[in-house]
Parts: C-alpha cells; structure tokens; sequence
C-alpha cells in the first residue's frame, strides 16, 4: 500500500483516463488539467474508462513512481460522476478505500475543521473614558 509519514494531499482526475499513459503523459495531465505541480510530494489518481485499472502518480523526493492496480472482480467508482468540482479531493484513508474496489458513497469529514482563531473585537485599543 501506497504510505507516507506526512500529511500529503491526493487529487483525483475527475476523466477516465488513457491506461497506457506512463510518467510524461501523466505528469501533462497533473500540470496541464489538474493545475498542480506532479513534483510537489501530493499524489494523483488516474481511473480507465472501463474503471477496471487506476493508477496513482508520486513524487518520493527521489524521482517518480507510478502505482498501478487492476481490479480481477468489480470496478472502481467512476470518479467523473462524483458531485462537486474537479479534481476531485480524496483523503489518504478515502484512497486506500477506493485502491480496494470500495465505492466512494456519502463522503463527508470525519475531523472537525481545522480551528482558527479569530481576532478579538476591540483588541489593542485603549478604554474609551466615559464621557462627563
């Protein structure tokens, strides 16, 4: 399974896409459609028309890899039908799910937001005197 120690992101190619494409063809369509750096550490997903071969374009600080995974029985989802914009997001667990044929059904975050504060109203300013 495809593992990393750190917080990657993983954009998926919301088109079936052409299997017999290896790294230029896929670094392209990273660049080219997706707007993102093929070297920037995140990783992305490329599904078959017939949705029975996907596979995922890495950089590992040393040079590219492509992972790739033909499905015996069943098909992957059909990441071009999901509702929302393209490329579609996938979390590292969603990744996984989907590299073991599990449909993408109800996605919603498991995590709380990520908190941000906001500044204090009034913050930095002197007390106003009561007027006499």
């Amino acid at each position: 399974m495809i593992g990393s120690t750190r917080q990657v992101a993983v954009y998926a190619y919301a088109e079936p896409t052409d299997m017999r494409k290896s790294f230029d063809a896929l670094s392209a369509l990273v660049t080219q459609r997706l707007d993102r750096d093929p070297l920037s550490g995140d990783l992305f997903l490329f599904v078959s028309r017939n949705r029975k071969r996907a596979k995922v374009l890495l950089w590992d600080g040393t040079g590219l890899c492509v992972y790739a995974k033909r499905l015996e029985d069943g098909s992957f989802t059909a990441l071009w039908e999901l509702p929302g914009e393209a490329p579609v997001r996938l979390t590292m667990s969603e990744l996984q799910l989907f590299l073991e044929g599990t449909e993408l059904l109800g996605r919603f975050p498991l995590s709380p937001a990520t908190y941000v504060p906001a500044p204090l109203l009034g913050a930095g300013r002197g007390r106003r005197r009561a007027a006499r």
